[in-house]
């Protein structure tokens, strides 16, 4: 029940609210898998190993060592890393007709926002629900990361530099956003809110103009 209870919540990466953070989420699932089969491959040879050590069967090494060593564990490691590499092209920022894009800049300790309509909001990201948002995302003093675990997998904000990222809500609602970067030592406080508007409330802040 401890467990169960760490799986949803503001901050958690398996209650996603969006298609890019559902493929974070899968991904998660996917490598708990392949952790868990290692797992019991290993345990499952060490109870292998205690019940024939009275054996007087002879035991062929080479076919432990290679088979069970290194080709089992490197099948279950590139099966995750290709798959890994499969989500991950699928979350990338890709052109679409009606994305938007919103400026993002992050300083200690503190976020602003710049949405399409030119307006600046400090703290509280504006995004519409249903629809692709890139993020063009910086620093103005040092290196800060963007989270928002609900919506989207981290992005570096880092001075000088600009990183893109693609967020998404599946439905309107109010999300956390956490700096995921120790930034200094204000960093505990370094966080912000998104909130999904529907076709109608984004409408009304008149950010498409």
């Amino acid at each position: 029940m401890l467990a169960a209870g760490g799986c949803a919540g503001p901050l958690s990466v398996l209650d996603p609210a969006g298609p890019h953070a559902a493929s974070v989420a899968t991904l998660w699932w996917v490598m708990l898998a392949g952790a868990v089969l290692l797992a019991g491959l290993v345990f499952a040879l060490l109870a292998l190993a205690m019940v024939r050590r009275h054996s007087k069967r002879e035991v062929v090494e080479r076919r432990w060592i290679i088979g069970l060593g290194l080709v089992m564990p490197s099948a279950v490691l590139l099966a995750l890393l290709g798959y890994a590499l499969f989500l991950g092209g699928r979350i990338l920022p890709t052109p679409a007709p009606d994305t938007v894009t919103i400026g993002v800049e992050a300083r200690r300790y503190a976020w602003a926002f710049r949405h399409p309509g030119g307006q600046v909001t400090q703290g509280v990201l504006h995004i519409p629900a249903g629809r692709p948002v890139d993020l063009v995302i910086t620093a103005t003093d040092v290196i800060h990361s963007f989270w928002v675990p609900r919506l989207a997998g981290k992005m570096d904000a880092i001075p000088g530099h600009t990183n893109r990222l693609r967020i998404a809500a599946a439905r309107p609602g109010t999300y956390r956003g956490e700096c995921a970067e120790y930034c200094g030592t204000g960093h505990r406080e370094h966080g912000f809110t998104v909130i999904a508007h529907d076709a109608a409330g984004w409408a009304a802040l008149g950010q498409d103009r």
